[in-house]
């Protein structure tokens, strides 16, 4: 059974930082590319960043570039996200979820993909 735990959030004024976590089990952990998305009220789900299977390779929506970071420890099947200098916008719930191919996680969202609870990420002005 595939399962996601996703971890760090919390309310962080703008311009501050914060470090999520993704602990995931019931797969082959190096085997998948993983992919951060988050969700704010009333606005669909959207891909915030992805890592290759190895690490070698991130993605990056253009909204985050230069203030978040993607890494992954696959002894630890763990991924994080880095985010700095927060903004009001970035304010979601974020979640993680594997991707087979890295080429289509920054597609967006899939109907079979899985997902866990998420972690409430929030900014204030």
């Amino acid at each position: 059974e595939v399962r996601l735990v996703e971890s760090g959030g919390g309310l962080v004024q703008a311009g501050g930082s914060l470090r999520l976590s993704c602990a995931a089990s019931g797969f082959t952990f190096d085997s998948y590319a993983i992919g951060w998305f988050r969700q704010a009220p009333g606005k669909e789900r959207e891909v915030v960043s992805c890592i290759s299977r190895d690490g070698g390779s991130t993605y990056f929506t253009d909204s985050v570039k230069g203030r978040f970071a993607i890494s992954r420890d696959n002894a630890k099947n763990t991924v994080y996200l880095q985010m700095n200098s927060l903004k009001p916008e970035d304010t979601a719930i974020y979640y993680c979820t594997p991707k087979f191919n890295y080429g289509i996680c920054r597609l967006g969202p899939r109907q079979d993909d899985y997902w866990g609870q998420g972690t409430q990420v929030t900014v204030s002005s």
